[in-house]
Formats: C-alpha cells, structure tokens, sequence
C-alpha cells in the first residue's frame, strides 16, 4: 500500500519534477510527442507497480476501446514521484490515481486535518494539480485506512461503525502499524473524534498480513486494514463505518493531460467510476490477487458484468 503510505518521502522530489515540467515542457525531448494533441490520436495508459492499480488501469484502457479509442498500455511504471513525471512528459496520458494520497503528495505538509470528505479532498485536489493536467469524475471506490473486525466480533458488540466501538474498546485490543499510535488518523484521532480508546495496542504492520493473520487468528480484536484487501472478503470481515470522516478520503479517480482529454474519453471513463465501487473493486481485485487470473481478464469481466464492454 505504498501509494497511501510513503508519500512524505517523495513529495520534495515531485515537486522539483512537476515543476519543472510545467515550466519547461515545450523544452522536453520527450514534449515533441503530440499523440495527446489530436482527436484520433492513441491514449497512453499508465499504472502504477501493484496489482490494484494495474487493474484500474486495464479497466480504463478496455473502456476506452470499446468505445474505439486507440490505447496503448505502459503499466508498472513504479512509483508516484516517477508515473507523475511520465505525465508531464507527455510518455502517457492517463492513469488511475487515489485522491488523497494525490492531494497529500503535491501539498506542503501533507493534507490539513480538516479536509478528510471525498467533496473536500477533491476541491483542494483539483487547486494544486500541475499545469496541463486534469481529473475526471471520481468513483465511490476506495483504498483507505479502515477499522476491520471479525464477523463474530462485530455481532457480539453489535458493532457497525467506529463510533459503535466507544462502550466496548475498553475490553477490545486493536493491531496496527506501529505509526498508528501517534498519528491522528489513528489512535490520537480514534480518542479525539470518536473517544474511542482502546484496552491495548499491538504493534504489527500497516494493513498487511501480520494484522490480517493476527485479526484472524483473535490475537486482536479490531485491525487497522486497507479497504480493498481481498483478506477482507476471503475471511468475511466487517469493515465499521467512518461517520465523521477520521480517514482522508482515498477515492479512485482518473488523472488524464488535458491535451488527451476528448468526449469519448471522459465519457467512457466517467462511466467506469460512476460503476466503481469500493466493494465490486474488493471483489474483482480478489480474481487476481486470490485466484491468480491476469488484470485483462478481470478487466474484461467487470466491463461484462456492469455494462461497459
């Protein structure tokens, strides 16, 4: 989940890079390429170096040629500080992007406390967005910071969102990243927004198959686990609401030049996030992750099954 995690790190480097690009595009030997500049020219879709994103991306590149739009694929491209300036370069044109960790990644000091709302996060987004480049239409999927339990845990103390956890975490032991103890979206916030504090925190890892395993395996009672984990479906776990929004929003969004930007395009695209949605994403990303079948055919299906091929 590096694409919500290690953005502090990268975020002077992107700067630098989106900066420059924006000031000296037309200077860029790469700038020549003016595919993105006509209408019947090909789309070059990026991705990413994870599985979820390499799905998105074969989602929106079969979208686009069932509506007869020429695509070209360069997925695995790595990380953000590197895909970003491959869309300032003009080497792709599009890719699916998450909206808070995009907005954390081009802000000074990360995104303020009190922008956390998909509305919200996409206003202060769309403020900072390097020149010559634009989103459309973000989908209800996410991939964020969830509080998760068992099934059997969640009916016990009838437990359907964070603020349901207030009576019973003083009994409850939650397991997260070790970050999770000082951060405010995690156990700060937890007590701050929902007074929620718990009987006992277990250092593990962010979101991954140590919390998963330990959640599983009762050795805690709540985990702090990443929305999309397919651990999520396999295992029957329920993920608790966030009413008051503790979790910046992580909304899948397409992140497009403005130069490759058409009616087709935007139209086939915003049909795809208007069918996204955080659990179908879970689902299809579960084939791939579970049952080791390649992101074209899942692709493939999620178009077939929601009416977009």
């Amino acid at each position: 989940m590096f694409r919500i995690r290690t953005i502090g790190a990268a975020i002077t480097g992107i700067g630098l890079a989106l900066s420059l690009a924006a000031c000296g595009a037309d200077s860029d030997p790469l700038a020549g390429d003016t595919k993105g500049s006509g209408s019947a020219a090909a789309v070059t879709v990026g991705s990413a170096n994870f599985a979820e994103s390499e799905l998105l991306a074969e989602i929106y590149s079969q979208a686009l040629e069932a509506k007869g739009v020429t695509v070209k694929r360069q997925f695995n491209i790595g990380a953000r500080e590197l895909y970003l300036k491959a869309l300032q370069d003009k080497s792709i044109d599009l890719l699916p992007e998450y909206n808070g960790a995009l907005l954390a990644a081009l802000s000074t000091g990360g995104v303020p406390e009190n922008i956390s709302s998909p509305t919200d996060v996409l206003a202060a987004l769309k403020k900072v967005l390097p020149a010559g480049t634009e989103v459309l239409e973000q989908s209800a999927a996410e991939d964020k910071d969830t509080l998760t339990v068992t099934k059997a845990t969640a009916d016990k103390y009838k437990l359907t969102s964070i603020e349901d956890l207030k009576a019973a975490a003083p009994t409850l032991k939650v397991g997260a990243g070790p970050e999770f103890q000082e951060r405010h979206q995690g156990l700060k916030g937890l007590e701050s927004v929902y007074g929620v504090k718990f009987k006992e925190f277990k250092a593990l890892d962010a979101g991954g198959p140590l919390t998963m395993k330990a959640l599983v395996d009762g050795d805690i009672d709540v985990g702090n686990i990443f929305s999309t984990d397919s651990g999520i479906a396999t295992n029957k776990l329920v993920v608790l609401q966030d009413p008051k929004n503790l979790y910046t929003s992580q909304n899948v969004i397409p992140l497009i030049r403005t130069e490759a930007k058409t009616d087709a395009v935007s139209g086939a695209l915003n049909a795809v996030s208007a069918k996204l949605t955080t659990e179908n994403l879970t689902t299809y990303l579960a084939k791939i992750q579970v049952d080791k079948q390649d992101s074209a055919t899942v692709a493939k299906a999620f178009l077939k099954d929601n009416g977009l091929a």
